[in-house]
């Protein structure tokens, strides 16, 4: 297996990039990684070559740059030729931690989608109360949607929790404003509609207070209030534990309090780490594509490409392929 990595994407590219790409070729067997970008920069960090190669470019698209205005002028940004490996068949996935429209662009013009998908999704895994975690779609690839494309979001996602996540069976639940039945909006209640004909394991609306104490597996929703949830759940917890942090430094009792439980502090951090997680998948792609957390270390991206090796070993794009060529869905009733 090989894997394309842009090593300029990120707050700490490409030296955290490296480091990760050199911790996993240590530890997954049958692994070899492609990195793209300045070879200058990278090679100080490569520790060890074995297994990794180099394609050089100097061209970045940063944060600032238009993605879809930069991955046309930019023929040799390390995000694009990272999209050319995998479309020319020389990397089964990808991965890359910077521009995320950037991603969404050179994903579709370069390695494109699986035939009857409209409309990819940005999918992170995010933590929960039980430790189990569940899968969020979309979370901004597409801020319009449509009921049917939902149906396609929850289908992509049973399909990788099932076969990626290793959870049988794993319920579907709908981001809405209540659970009763025929709440929400135009597009929700279509969708609801739809969903429970999917051939998913579909439990119906699923409040955004309730999604971080497991209460499904997939949740549904599109890509604006999808974005708006993640950002919130980001939000709070960083604000928690600089509150809780603040409260703990307030005086030499505190102090002394958090000292008998820094341990306790330390393993509710990690719990609730993106990087254990991987990145987010954009869903609906011919082939696995990852986007890392722009702030990945190198833990993180070995987390990222544990998720893509996953993703190729348990054929997860041909079986969203073969999953979405059984359904037909009645496109009329969802214009």
């Amino acid at each position: 297996m090989r894997l394309a990595i842009d090593a300029m994407g990120g707050d700490h590219a490409p030296k955290e990039i490296v480091l990760g790409a050199v911790d996993a070729v240590s530890q997954i067997a049958n692994l070899k990684i492609t990195l793209i970008g300045d070879e200058e920069k990278i090679k100080p960090h490569l520790s060890n070559s074995k297994h990794i190669d180099i394609i050089h470019t100097d061209e970045v698209i940063t944060a600032d740059d238009e993605p879809v205005r930069a991955v046309r002028r930019k023929r040799n940004a390390s995000i694009v030729i990272m999209a050319k490996e995998v479309k020319e068949k020389k990397a089964d996935a990808c991965i890359s931690a910077g521009n995320t429209g950037a991603l969404m662009s050179a994903g579709l013009f370069g390695v494109g989608r699986i035939p009857g998908i409209d409309r990819p999704a940005l999918s992170p895994t995010l933590p929960t109360i039980d430790g189990k975690g569940f899968l969020l779609l979309d979370v901004g690839a597409n801020v319009d949607a449509k009921a049917d494309h939902l149906v396609q979001y929850a289908i992509m996602g049973s399909i990788y929790t099932e076969k990626v996540r290793a959870i049988e069976r794993p319920t579907v639940g709908l981001l809405n404003v209540g659970t009763e039945d025929g709440k929400g909006n135009e597009l929700t209640k279509k969708a609801f509609i739809l969903l429970k004909d999917a051939p998913i394991n579909f439990i119906g609306n699923v409040e955004a207070r309730d999604i971080l104490s497991g209460t499904a597996d997939v949740v549904v929703t599109d890509g604006f209030s999808g974005n708006i949830a993640l950002k919130t759940i980001e939000g709070t917890a960083m604000t928690m534990f600089s509150m809780l942090k603040e409260t703990l430094m307030s005086s030499f009792k505190t102090k002394m309090a958090a000292g008998m439980v820094k341990k306790d502090l330390r393993g509710l951090k990690d719990k609730l780490d993106y990087s254990e997680y991987g990145g987010a998948g954009l869903f609906g792609l011919a082939a696995p594509v990852i986007k890392a957390h722009g702030s990945s270390n190198r833990r993180a991206v070995f987390n990222a490409i544990k998720q893509a090796c996953h993703m190729v070993d348990y054929d997860v794009t041909e079986t969203i392929k073969t999953m979405i060529e059984t359904i037909d869905l009645d496109k009329e009733d969802t214009e």
